[in-house]
């Protein structure tokens, strides 16, 4: 392999300064040509074995296309009731103060996102998290950071009564709908009558963000057959992460995700911008610091990332995981408190990749990020 001279890289990321050096190498010609025929054969039983760990055996899925998204029988999907959610996620008199809709921390042309480090609500105050995309949201098992809600209809009623988001009453939003007689020929063509109720709303909700759904991605042409539609960069990062990178420990299955919990050190205990994740809901101290694995897809332009949003460019983030968690900001020594002290995942690890495979795995990241399309929101809301 060709070889050039040190190179050393210095990345801040939540506070804390990491230093570390590397050689750059090259991967022969070659070797990305075997790797472009296994990957886009079409079958997966071709593909080089990924690095997994023992424990992530018998979950793992394999990455891989989309497929259709399977709707729950108590909610069939139809377009008047995807016409109806849409007209509901834009129209800010859903809150308090007739100012703050769905839309306003999940903005199509944002990756359905807000691009901002931790949510902005009600009153101006800021949230305690990042807003996650709802892009792919339809195929993940439970919702928000911390799985709170256990399904789209389950969650559409969460942020309307958080105090820091809308801030309504369920029940005063419910009657406040109702005012809108412009409403009533929706619900109709949606559910058969002109009846206004909370479940209804949510389920039209949760029909309209299930058609949020990434179309074909580079990667997935590419796995389909298409050689030309990665090039040899994003072949190499494709590997990289089934193997050195190891990112499919977490981020597996054609969602990119494994639905599941994991600690990524990010719990910055003792601190101010402390998180303690998915133990606040279970008080289950194996839980401490653990928050949901976010889907890969659309990655490029969800940003900033991380539940707390410190991590401001996707190099940070893959900086971070290269170090294998370096250090965790947390505080002991706390007395009682010392008995939760999280404990990280043990599927971080250092990987030592070098500087031509850190810019590989984000550019295959680039390739699982499609081009944003613009979604006009409603003109003219019922009166």
């Amino acid at each position: 392999m060709t070889k050039i001279k040190l190179v050393t890289l210095s990345i801040i990321a939540t506070g804390a300064i990491a230093c570390y050096s590397f050689k750059k190498t090259y991967t022969p010609a070659e070797d990305i040509s075997k790797l472009r025929e296994l990957y886009s054969s079409g079958d997966t039983a071709k593909w080089p074995k990924p690095d997994i760990d023992e424990a992530v055996n018998k979950s793992y899925r394999e990455i891989g296309p989309l497929g259709e998204v399977v709707y729950p029988s108590d909610n069939p999907t139809s377009e008047a009731k995807r016409d109806l959610g849409k007209m509901l996620f834009f129209d800010p008199r859903l809150s308090v103060s007739g100012q703050i809709s769905c839309a306003n921390c999940h903005d199509p042309q944002l990756g359905w996102g807000d691009g901002r480090r931790v949510a902005f609500g009600h009153d101006r105050q800021l949230g305690g998290r990042n807003a996650m995309t709802i892009f792919n949201t339809a195929f993940y098992e439970k919702l928000f950071w911390d799985g709170r809600a256990q399904s789209l209809e389950d969650q559409a009623r969460f942020p309307v009564q958080d105090h820091l988001e809308m801030n309504e009453d369920l029940g005063k939003m419910e009657q406040r709908v109702k005012q809108f007689k412009g409403y009533e020929a929706l619900f109709e063509k949606a559910f058969g009558d002109k009846q206004v109720t909370l479940d209804r709303m949510f389920k039209a909700i949760a029909t309209f963000e299930r058609t949020i759904v990434s179309p074909s991605s580079r990667f997935d042409q590419f796995v389909k057959g298409k050689k030309e539609a990665l090039n040899d960069k994003e072949v190499l990062g494709l590997h990289l992460f089934r193997t050195k990178a190891r990112c499919v420990n977490c981020h597996n299955s054609p969602l990119f995700s494994d639905n599941q919990f994991h600690n990524d050190g990010q719990t910055l205990f003792g601190t101010e911008s402390e998180d303690l994740g998915l133990y606040k809901l279970t008080k289950n101290k194996a839980d401490v610091g653990k928050f949901r694995t976010p889907s890969l897809r659309e990655t490029i332009n969800t940003g900033p990332w991380f539940h707390h949003g410190n991590f401001p460019t996707i190099k940070d983030v893959v900086f971070f995981y290269n170090l294998g968690n370096p250090a965790p900001i947390q505080k002991k020594n706390m007395g009682v408190r010392d008995s939760i002290l999280p404990t990280t995942s043990p599927l971080l690890r250092k990987l030592n990749m070098n500087n031509e495979e850190v810019d590989a795995l984000v550019a295959f990241l680039e390739a699982i990020t499609t081009v944003p399309r613009r979604m006009n929101p409603p003109v003219n809301f019922p009166k």
